[in-house]
């Protein structure tokens, strides 16, 4: 059996495996990144509180003048890019603040100020700056009476901090990924290798062995449990088909040689010459009933021992172009005496390796059935062509249809629709064209155009491999 890799059950479960330990890692590095930007933000706010209360200490001891130098040092010391100072009155105009150039972006928010005189609590406030492209944290509290502090720290520092972060992640996120996938699949393989173990038995079972059985674990877990099931159902199994095979032969042989016996006694009165002219019509009725049983036995035990694995196949490179077209002028005078239509469009050189006395029987079997079901005046087409790696037998007719619930009924032994009850037939044609078709890897699909009316015609589709391996 071939399968590809997405299918199989290995596959899944690294994927599985793969995908849960990726979702993990990816909650965790949330969880991470959450912490630190909460870690960070109160860090920078708990620093822009002390310098509030600086200040507010610095204006009890010194006034005003003194937050003005002390907004000054401060912003000197930390770097004017990295935070700022602003003494403002609760009207919004500012009277005192250090050096504003590279943060004259910033302005006091009327709002946030409103906020601030009714709540008296100091209140933060994170903004984007777009002449620096970074984000800054600021602060608004009162100082003093009257007096209101604004102040605020760069964010660039921590913002690389947390994008150094994220590129960590990434790059560990990755080889996370490979490494669960790789080691996952490894694993995996390894606990399913009895799997394999089985399904490499149940290949090399046939009809003609079933003397194969999976070699246990030992373990007592679920895979041995399974090899010990597998074992037990091929028991019965080759109990049951052994029977089987018993009770057909033992069939084929008590109906074969009675009716041979009778067709000898038949062929002794034919060629008696005193026999009366209605004991020799009997006779020869006789013969050609034999005949038919004879033909349908060996049909049974043909079908039995394809599906079985068991019958003789001769496979060697034919041309089939030239056997559809040797079917079709046999059949054409068939055609020609009920006034049908007969096109036949056979596409050359479809060279295919088969058993050619097999595979002709089977198209017969479908060309015939599409003549004897047509009525006259009607029409019967063959259309046969080779795509890709597939060659298509297309026999389409106008006959008198079959409904879609017997489309898969016809293909059984013996079964006839109502409709064709009353033609001559043992109900064993298509079952057989279908067992060698599938024989030669290939199958037989069935349609009706208006399947629901009578008359409204059927398609039969025999489709074979372009190129057959030699079965050794």
């Amino acid at each position: 059996m071939r399968y590809k890799i997405f299918n199989t059950i290995a596959f899944r479960l690294a994927l599985w495996f793969t995908g849960i330990f990726t979702i993990c890692s990816g909650v965790a590095f949330i969880l991470f990144y959450f912490l630190a930007t909460q870690t960070i933000q109160r860090q920078t706010d708990q620093e822009l509180l002390d310098n509030a209360s600086k200040f507010s200490a610095i204006i009890r001891r010194n006034g005003l003048v003194g937050a003005r130098e002390l907004a000054v040092v401060e912003a000197q010391a930390a770097g004017e890019k990295v935070i700022f100072f602003r003494l403002v009155y609760p009207t919004g105009e500012v009277f005192a603040s250090s050096h504003m150039s590279y943060w004259q972006d910033v302005h006091v928010s009327k709002q946030v100020l409103k906020n601030l005189i009714l709540n008296k609590n100091s209140l933060f406030e994170t903004i984007y700056i777009p002449s620096t492209r970074q984000k800054a944290r600021l602060l608004y509290s009162y100082v003093a009476t009257n007096v209101i502090l604004q102040t605020g720290i760069a964010m660039d520092f921590y913002s690389k901090f947390l994008s150094a972060f994220k590129k960590v992640f990434i790059g560990a996120m990755c080889f996370i990924i490979i490494f669960s996938a790789v080691s996952g699949w490894i694993l995996i393989r390894k606990a399913l290798s009895g799997v394999a173990t089985i399904t490499k038995t149940a290949q090399n079972i046939t009809g003609s062995n079933l003397e194969a059985r999976v070699t246990g674990t030992g373990n007592k877990d679920e895979l041995d449990h399974l090899a010990i099931t597998f074992n037990s159902m091929l028991d019965r199994i080759e109990e049951l088909v052994k029977s089987i095979r018993e009770m057909s032969d033992n069939i084929a042989h008590d109906l074969k040689s009675p009716i041979t016996r009778i067709r000898g006694f038949a062929e002794l009165a034919l060629t008696h010459e005193e026999n009366l002219e209605d004991y020799r019509a009997m006779a020869a009725n006789t013969i050609e009933e034999s005949d038919r049983l004879l033909d349908m036995i060996n049909t049974m035990l043909v079908i039995s021992r394809a599906e079985a694995g068991e019958c003789d196949f001769e496979f060697k490179k034919i041309n089939l172009s030239i056997m559809i077209k040797e079917a079709c002028d046999l059949f054409a005078p068939l055609a020609e005496d009920k006034n049908i239509k007969f096109h036949p469009t056979i596409e050359d050189q479809i060279l295919i390796v088969a058993d050619v006395r097999m595979l002709q029987r089977a198209f017969s079997n479908l060309l015939d059935n599409a003549i004897k079901y047509t009525p006259e005046s009607g029409k019967v087409s063959v259309l046969a062509f080779k795509e890709n790696q597939q060659v298509t037998i297309k026999i389409e007719d106008t006959g008198i249809g079959i409904a879609p619930e017997y489309f898969e009924k016809i293909f059984e032994r013996f079964y006839r629709a109502e409709a064709s009850r009353t033609s001559a037939g043992t109900g064993l044609g298509l079952s057989l064209a279908r067992t060698i078709v599938r024989q030669h890897k290939g199958d037989i699909s069935v349609s009706s155009r208006l399947s629901k009316h009578q008359g409204s015609g059927t398609v039969f589709v025999m489709t074979l491999p372009y190129q057959l391996p030699i079965p050794s």
